[in-house]
């Protein structure tokens, strides 16, 4: 028995054949694609070398008169390793010595592990850095996985002031400000108590602390006028509306950018690095200058 095929003569304009379908479906998946391979070259490539200068006013309440615009770079997560090397490093001190800054923070996480190329990295690209009041360095979570003392003493070695638990004080015009820094908090090393132990009760310090989230302890003694922190990376990767897709521990009340932290001010900066997995996305690595100001 046959079988009468009917075919229809025309197809009004919005009729949609399955071949168009595939073909639509297709293109929207191949455009899909291409934006995708684009943001990942972008996130993987692009982006994480793009170092943005953020210049911050932070107003200090009883900032000694001789430090009213004292300017200060602030780097921090470095990340020595298998994902940043001799150029970055380089892009980022040639950075910071543009700013020319009168003091300089380095708040850990200087590397990822430590082998004779990380060493080499400190010793010839770090030990560039110079400021009229000093470059100050601390400890991160990462520096103690790879090779605390290691890495302190190349920090020494590059003419650098490791700050471990201790403070030290600048003096301009007969006036004293402080810089204190605590060993690396996720590790327990950090001692608050004793990183303050030179500061005298009116005194008013910045103290580096590699987790931001150590902020609600610091700011519990008034002596401490601003923290400088690093450790979250900013998320590296940021969506619009969003934020930060992942945070680490220590870093996920206080994720970048300035707050107020009872009276005290609060700066964590982005990072210069990665972590795995090696991509930034809205969120460029950074060196920031800060500027003091009088409350």
């Amino acid at each position: 028995m046959s079988e009468d095929r009917v075919r229809p003569s025309g197809r009004s304009r919005g009729y949609l054949t399955r071949r168009t379908f595939l073909r639509a479906v297709a293109g929207a998946v191949g455009a899909l694609l291409a934006g995708g391979v684009g943001v990942m070259w972008y996130g993987l490539v692009f982006e994480p070398d793009w170092i943005e200068v953020t210049r911050v006013k932070v107003r200090v309440a009883s900032l000694p008169r001789a430090f009213v615009g004292l300017r200060l770079a602030h780097i921090t997560d470095l990340h020595f390793g298998w994902f940043v090397g001799a150029a970055e490093a380089r892009a980022a001190v040639e950075a910071v010595l543009a700013l020319r800054p009168d003091l300089v923070a380095i708040t850990g996480d200087l590397v990822s592990r430590l082998t004779e190329v990380e060493a080499r990295i400190i010793n010839d690209e770090l030990s560039r850095l110079t400021a009229p009041l000093g470059v100050y360095v601390i400890l991160g979570n990462h520096d103690h996985w790879s090779n605390a003392e290691g890495v302190a003493e190349l920090i020494a070695g590059a003419g650098l002031t490791l700050l471990r638990n201790a403070s030290a004080v600048i003096e301009q015009d007969g006036q004293a400000l402080y810089v204190a820094g605590v060993d690396d908090v996720w590790e327990r090393k950090a001692d608050l108590s004793l990183a303050l132990d030179g500061v005298p009760r009116d005194g008013r310090a910045i103290l580096l602390a590699h987790e931001p989230d150590f902020a609600d302890e610091a700011a519990k003694d008034r002596r401490v006028a601003v923290q400088l922190s690093g450790h979250s990376h900013g998320g590296q990767v940021r969506l619009p509306g969003r934020g930060a897709i992942r945070l680490p521990r220590l870093g996920r009340k206080y994720a970048y950018g300035l707050f107020t932290v009872g009276t005290m001010a609060l700066y964590v900066n982005r990072g210069i690095g990665v972590a795995f997995p090696p991509i930034r996305l809205n969120c460029r690595p950074e060196v920031t200058l800060l500027e003091l100001a009088p409350a």
